[in-house]
C-alpha cells in the first residue's frame, strides 16, 4: 500500500481569539485530486496558507512525505515539493509573462535552467504565445493561468490551486480540468478550492468540506452532495430538513 504523500493531524490556527481551521486531520494519496469546499469564510485559504508555510500551525503536525513540514517558511516547504497558487493572483506586473514564471524555476535552478523549464511549462500551459508579453496587460484567466504556471515551474509534488477558475468561462473551465488531470498523470498530487460546484464534481474525485474551520465531511462527490451537515452548511437547515434524497447535483 502506497504511504500517504501529506498528513494533517490535529492542524489548528488562531488569530488572536479567531480560530480560522480546528482541529482539522485528513491525509492525501499521490495522485489525487482532491477538492477543498465549503461555504466563504470556512477557512480554505487559511488552510492552505498553514500547509505551504505563510502561516505557521498554531497546534498540531503536518508531515510531507513523514517528515514534518509545519512551521517551516514557505520556500523551505516548496523545495521539499508543495506550493501554491495564489487567490488574488501576485505576478509581477511589470515583468514579462516568460520572466514571471522563471522566478518559480529558480527555486531549483541556475537561471539558464529555469528560463528552458518555463518556456517549457508556458507552452505546457497554452501560454507560449504571449510569454513576452507584460503580465499587467493580461487578462484576469491569463493571469490565474500564469500563477499556475509560475507553481508547476517549482517542480512541484503536490500544487494547492486556489479559485484558479474563477472568472473562466465554460469552455476556459474545461481546458483547466484537462490540464489538471493530465498534470495528475505525469504525478502531480492536486487539491482544488472552488466555487464552481460543477466543476468541482467533474474534476474532483474526493472532497473535504470545511465549514467554521472546522472538516465536516470527507468523502467522494457523490456521498458529500448527499451529506445533511454539508446541504445545511452551504444552503441552511430548512432546506436540510425539507429536503428530498436528491441527485449529487444539488450543489451545483
Amino acid at each position: 500500500m502506497t504511504a500517504p504523500i501529506l498528513q494533517v493531524q490535529n492542524l489548528t490556527r488562531r488569530f488572536g481569539g479567531l480560530v480560522a481551521v480546528n482541529d482539522v486531520s485528513f491525509e492525501l494519496d499521490p495522485g489525487e485530486i482532491v477538492g477543498l469546499i465549503g461555504p466563504n469564510g470556512a477557512g480554505k485559504t487559511t488552510l492552505f496558507n498553514v500547509l505551504t508555510g505563510i502561516y505557521p500551525p498554531s497546534a498540531g503536525q503536518i508531515l510531507l512525505r513523514g517528515a514534518p513540514s509545519g512551521g517551516l517558511k514557505p520556500h523551505k516547504i516548496a523545495a521539499r515539493g508543495m506550493t501554491k497558487t495564489f487567490q488574488n493572483v501576485a505576478l509581477f506586473m511589470e515583468s514579462s509573462v516568460l520572466d514571471n514564471v522563471v522566478t518559480g524555476g529558480l527555486l531549483k535552478n541556475t537561471l539558464p535552467e529555469a528560463r528552458k523549464k518555463a518556456r517549457a511549462i508556458l507552452e505546457r500551459v497554452g501560454l507560449a504565445s504571449i510569454a513576452d508579453k507584460k503580465a499587467g496587460d493580461l487578462s484576469f484567466p491569463e493571469r490565474a493561468r500564469v500563477e499556475v504556471a509560475r507553481a508547476l515551474c517549482t517542480e512541484p509534488d503536490i500544487l494547492l490551486l486556489d479559485e484558479v477558475m474563477a472568472a473562466l468561462t465554460p469552455a476556459e473551465m474545461e481546458d483547466v480540468i484537462t490540464l489538471v488531470r493530465s498534470l495528475r498523470d505525469e504525478g502531480i498530487t492536486f487539491v482544488v478550492v472552488e466555487h464552481h460546484m460543477k466543476a468541482v464534481m467533474k474534476l474532483c474525485e474526493r472532497l473535504l468540506v470545511l465549514n467554521f474551520g472546522e472538516l465536516i465531511a470527507d468523502g467522494t462527490p457523490a456521498d458529500i452532495a448527499q451529506n445533511d451537515r454539508v446541504i445545511e452548511a452551504y444552503l441552511g437547515s430548512s432546506f436540510a430538513k425539507k429536503r428530498q434524497h436528491q441527485a449529487p447535483e444539488v450543489l451545483a
